[in-house]
């Protein structure tokens, strides 16, 4: 009785309650429905619902919409569930890694999707995937062991890390500041900011692998001792020997 009557009273002064649509990674659909009727499935618990052939076209698969969820490829489905968690008019969406089960290109062209019908509603995206947060979030948050150790814009984030734990998750170099001339537990400098030149008798750095990434080369180097990566479009040889430079306006301090 007392739990009870603890309940009532909470549920009496409780806020209106927030509508969250969710699009996980696994989609318990149902599978005797076509994709229409499960886009429609919130009609049975929700009266303001959008029109589920208007959604379906807006994202490009209103082809599919008397398909079935098992003939479906992993963009297909996805889109689909956009479309089913968009369709009450959600006040806010949780999106847990939507992304990850899909090819590279099946996920840009999603990514750019979500980043235009998730413009105007606000969302909360669960991802390790650094490229889709920079790409869609207007402020991230960076957890540590369940917890936030920064949050701000992805700028803020990419550009001027506070830990080397961050600089890490983003991609940065991170480096000993005493190398540097700093007062810093250590510095982080991005890829793309490293210039490579033609060696000089000052920091000079060993090439030890070249990867190709789309537009530019992706270079490792061993500057003594210390593993550095730069992005070149005219990337050196392994093994020879180049100067690396580290703009000092690039260059940010860490914390602990």
């Amino acid at each position: 009785m007392r739990f009870s009557a603890a309940w009532e009273r909470q549920q009496r002064s409780a806020s209106p309650a927030v509508q969250v649509g969710f699009l996980p990674r696994l989609k318990p659909w149902a599978s005797s429905l076509t994709l229409c009727e499960n886009v429609a499935f919130g009609e049975h618990y929700h009266e303001d619902t959008r029109d589920p052939d208007e959604l379906l076209e807006s994202l490009g698969v209103s082809h599919l919409a008397e398909r079935s969820p098992p003939t479906l490829s992993g963009g297909e489905q996805q889109r689909v569930a956009l479309a089913r968690s968009l369709a009450v008019r959600p006040d806010a969406m949780l999106l847990d890694e939507p992304l990850s089960a899909l090819d590279v290109p099946t996920r840009q062209s999603l990514r750019d999707d979500l980043a235009e019908v998730l413009a105007h509603v606000t969302s909360v995206y669960v991802t390790h995937n650094r490229t889709t947060a920079r790409a869609i979030a207007d402020r991230i948050a960076v957890m540590r062991d369940g917890k936030i150790v920064q949050t701000g814009t992805p700028d803020e984030i990419f550009e001027s890390p506070t830990t080397a734990y961050v600089a890490q998750f983003v991609g940065a170099n991170v480096l000993p500041a005493s190398r540097f001339d700093r007062d810093a537990e250590a510095v982080a400098i991005r890829p793309e900011h490293v210039e490579i030149n033609p060696p000089t008798p000052e920091t000079q750095a060993t090439v030890k692998r070249v990867a190709r990434e789309d537009a530019a080369s992706r270079v490792v180097l061993d500057w003594d001792g210390e593993r550095v990566e730069a992005f070149s479009t005219e990337p050196p040889t392994v093994g020879a020997t180049v100067e690396i430079r580290f703009p000092d306006e690039d260059i940010t301090e860490l914390g602990n």
